[in-house]
């Protein structure tokens, strides 16, 4: 198998379905497709279940052009990195070693850099695009749509502000081009060391507005926020299930001791806290982002710096700050499940509290009664994603 041979293979499966997320290559596994968070056997060119040589080729081929992945993975047994499909779409790449062979998952990152209308995020959240300084962190599972967020915010503020914006990826996944701002784009591994020593230089390079593509320890943490608290806008990720567990997060990462401290810190720099799901559209056209957003403001800013209480906690602020552009999970999947957006299983399946959101559901009528409504509304369930019959050349032909 020649090493040039993985693009057709790549071309073949993303032919499947305009809404493919992840390309999967694993031992004993068909390539598999992932659409609307479920995966699909495909048969690229033929191929059947792989074997290890033949992910391992894969892997090579990925990594034909990039030594510092390669060398990661010698040493670590997995690596992170980009790959561009020219004229198509890039990827977000992690190859890792399982059971003796190695497995391949790549993330499709679309050549268009994804609007705020294009991706239905709120729009009260196009205000972080003036905020000046501060934190802004966009977190949820993975796959659930934080890196499009944060895409569309830069490229907002890159269509509206003269800034120098300075972004810090692992690895580099929208390629922004320079339009009202000049945008400097570093990928770990290849243009610096780790993100706490890139973004330790940031605050040397003069940007307005900092990217962090994860915040992965308390030494990236902390500079991230002595950078908001000089001055800088910091955008960032966390792999939290919602803005009350974030809090704890960042918290939790710094040592008891100083827990008063950064709680101070913490309520002062951050501006918004934007919790993202990815549930199934009861239409079966996809899936559609719901959104939790805490704000910063006297209430929370007081809950965060003091604790939470009865009566006085993060989701009680959500829910009662409307007006102020807030929104937690269950309101928001209330109201998505009584729009006929999304089913009422896959709602409750994606509550924070499924039983509060049940008892606002059904108001004074019995939950058999309604669940029995809503499922006569929705007497069938969305079609699944068949994958067309490939081609039958066989890439094993090119393998010998």
């Amino acid at each position: 198998m020649s090493l040039l041979d993985v693009a057709p293979i790549i071309e073949q499966m993303l032919l499947i379905s305009d809404n493919v997320s992840d390309l999967n290559f694993s031992c004993g596994q068909k390539p598999q497709v992932e659409i609307s968070g479920s995966l699909y056997s495909s048969t690229p060119l033929g191929i059947g279940k792989l074997t290890g040589y033949q992910t391992e080729m894969i892997a090579m081929s990925i990594l034909r052009d990039n030594s510092e992945a390669a060398a990661q993975l010698a040493k670590l047994g997995t690596a992170d990195l980009s790959y561009a499909l020219p004229g198509r779409c890039r990827f977000r790449v992690n190859i890792f070693q399982q059971r003796g062979s190695y497995s391949i998952v790549m993330r499709v990152i679309p050549h268009e850099i994804p609007s705020f209308e294009s991706l239905n995020i709120p729009p009260q959240l196009e205000e972080i695009c003036g905020i000046r300084n501060g934190i802004v962190l966009v977190t949820g599972p993975t796959g659930s749509g934080k890196s499009s967020t944060l895409a569309a915010v830069i490229d907002r503020i890159n269509e509206t502000k003269s800034y120098h914006v300075v972004t810090i990826e692992d690895p580099i996944e929208f390629l922004h081009p320079h339009k009202k701002c000049t945008i400097n784009q570093r990928e770990v591994g290849s243009d610096t060391r780790d993100f706490a020593s890139a973004l330790r230089a940031a605050l040397r390079q003069a940007p307005k507005v900092i990217l962090v593509g994860e915040m992965r320890d308390l030494e990236t943490a902390e500079i991230a926020l002595e950078a908001a608290e000089t001055g800088h806008l910091v955008l960032s990720t966390l792999h939290t299930i919602d803005a009350a567990k974030t809090v704890d997060r960042i918290i939790g990462l710094y040592p008891k001791n100083e827990e008063k401290i950064i709680r101070t810190r913490l309520a002062q720099t951050f501006r918004y806290i934007i919790s993202q799901r990815l549930i199934p559209r009861a239409d079966g056209k996809g899936r559609v982002a719901a959104v939790e957003i805490l704000k910063s403001s006297p209430r929370t800013r007081e809950y965060i710096e003091k604790g939470e209480t009865d009566g006085k906690t993060l989701l009680d602020a959500m829910r009662d700050g409307e007006i102020d552009g807030m929104q937690d999970f269950d309101t928001v999947l209330r109201k998505m499940i009584d729009d006929d957006i999304v089913t009422l299983e896959d709602g409750l399946s994606f509550a924070t509290n499924q039983n509060n959101l049940l008892l606002q559901l059904k108001g004074l009528a019995s939950t058999e009664d309604y669940i029995k409504q809503h499922t006569a509304a929705h007497p069938h369930a969305p079609a699944a994603v068949v994958p067309p019959p490939a081609p039958t050349n066989s890439v094993l032909d090119m393998m010998e």
